[in-house]
């Protein structure tokens, strides 16, 4: 092989001949250094000796980055190995094989500290991610509730401060934890911020505290989260639970001498919409977002049944009593909802027992209180302030709207209804072996229950109803 002197502009001048795939140029002053070119004209430094009797062909690297002395002590470089009896191939297999795992190393880490330092609030929003498909809406919405940051003007009707100006919300008591990073999230740290909540708000922080456990135990089960947890769950430490404290149980109920009282002073409500859904929620025993989020495509006046969306199963289907029935043929049809709402009541708890025994002393309707925009929602939104008013005005203080559902499955004590039945209405859990997997029972056996049930309140009460044929429906304009 001929060989010349590299300079800048032989090697820069330097072409594959037409026709060939490659060609080398090798250099006179340093034995093995060629350069290689192509059609593609992307020319590159290589070193050629023999090795064990083979020829050895490396590549150095491109004329743009390597100048033609450094190529020269290159090439004196991997003769030099050879000579020792060394593979240079295998010399730079090696070292392209540790720059990569230093490379990966580097990634490695830099992600691990990255990981060390994510919050509590990132991998909370994962988390709800996660889990929003096997969560209902409320559910929902609760996680995201107690992790909001307050601050919001408050849209109730709440007295404004002495300043003239409406007090805001409050945040919710897991946000605090959300800047925290998650390795830092201690039994300790737990302890201390359970013990600053219950003083104000025990009662919400156990929620959050049972909900934060929950969401502990979801990051325990993925590996890039559960290494960086101080212990299996923080959140589940005993002295957390007793500052917490435990749960009063709640006894609000309807007994049944007070049966009369009570629908005399919600009968007497102004708005027929609250009135009619507080004596459905009394005799359906469905929870109260049951009831309010009841549709008119939910009343099936053909077969006689209500389809309750249940937050357990999914929905469930009910007898549509006829006092019930009665009760919904009576309401206007103003959009999707039964409950349609284009008022809400308000009222000054304050005044709630003066005003109330002015009316019962002069024989009107109980206090309805101010008359405030519609419901953005279209169907009612706080019914429960215009029930205080009504209980208010009964001498039944301290009855919530949840007191009305717990009501239902005590009355039905008085009439030996089987507890499988109440349970299905109601949509509870079978909590037995035979209710859970053996006993179905179809809309026409829970009507007979059901509807004796609903006679026996109505008598109690002094209510005289006709179960004959209800009024139609009423479609009014929405505005």
């Amino acid at each position: 092989m001929a060989k010349v002197s590299f300079t800048q502009a032989r090697v820069a001048n330097f072409k594959c001949p037409e026709g060939k795939k490659q060609a080398f140029l090798w250099d006179s002053g340093s034995p093995g250094l060629g350069l290689r070119v192509t059609p593609a004209g992307k020319p590159a430094y290589v070193f050629q000796g023999v090795y064990q009797g083979k020829d050895v062909r490396i590549t150095i690297g491109s004329p743009s980055v390597w100048s033609i002395p450094d190529a020269h002590a290159k090439a004196r470089e991997l003769q030099r190995l050879i000579d020792e009896g060394k593979d240079p191939r295998d010399l730079k297999r090696d070292a392209i094989a540790a720059a990569d795992a230093k490379r990966a190393a580097e990634v490695a880490q830099a992600e691990s500290d990255k990981l060390d330092a994510v919050t509590v609030g990132e991998v909370w929003d994962v988390y709800l991610a996660d889990r929003r498909p096997f969560w209902g809406e409320r559910h929902y919405a609760d996680h995201e509730k107690m992790a909001k940051a307050g601050g919001v003007v408050s849209k109730r009707g709440v007295k404004a401060l002495p300043d003239g100006t409406k007090p805001k919300t409050l945040p919710g008591p897991v946000f605090e934890l959300l800047a925290w990073p998650l390795r830092d999230l201690t039994p300790a740290r737990v302890e201390a911020w359970a013990a600053e909540h219950a003083k104000a708000r025990p009662t919400y922080a156990r929620l959050c505290w049972r909900c934060l456990k929950v969401f502990l135990n979801w990051c325990a089960e993925h590996p890039e989260y559960s290494r960086l947890l101080a212990t299996a769950n923080p959140a589940k430490t005993k002295k957390a639970r007793e500052m917490l404290g435990k749960p009063s149980v709640k006894d609000d109920a309807l007994q049944r001498e007070q049966l009369p009282v009570w629908f005399d002073a919600v009968r007497r409500i102004q708005n027929p919409v609250v009135v009619a859904y507080l004596q459905v929620m009394l005799l359906t025993g469905a929870r109260p977002g049951e009831v309010l989020t009841l549709k008119w495509e939910d009343v099936n006046t053909q077969w006689k049944g209500l389809t309750i969306r249940d937050k357990v199963e999914g929905e469930r289907v009910i007898p549509l009593t006829p006092y019930v029935a009665h009760l919904l043929a009576g309401l206007p049809c103003r959009n999707e909802w039964v409950f349609a709402s284009t008022r809400t009541l308000k009222m000054d708890p304050k005044n709630i027992k003066r005003r109330g025994r002015d009316a019962d002393q002069a024989g009107r309707a109980a206090p309805a209180g101010d008359i405030s925009p519609a419901s953005a929602t279209g169907h009612l939104s706080d019914p429960s302030t215009a029930h205080r008013c009504a209980c208010a005005t009964a001498g039944l203080e301290g009855l919530t709207l949840h007191g009305l559902r717990r009501s239902f499955a005590s009355l039905t004590e008085w009439l030996e209804v089987p507890t499988g039945v109440v349970a299905q209405i109601q949509g509870h859990k079978p909590s037995a072996t035979a209710e859970k997997h053996y006993k179905r029972r179809p809309l026409d056996l829970l009507r007979v229950h059901h509807e004796r049930i609903e006679a026996w309140v109505l008598e109690q009460a002094g209510i005289k109803f006709d179960a004959g044929q209800p009024q139609g429906l009423r479609v009014v304009s929405a505005a």
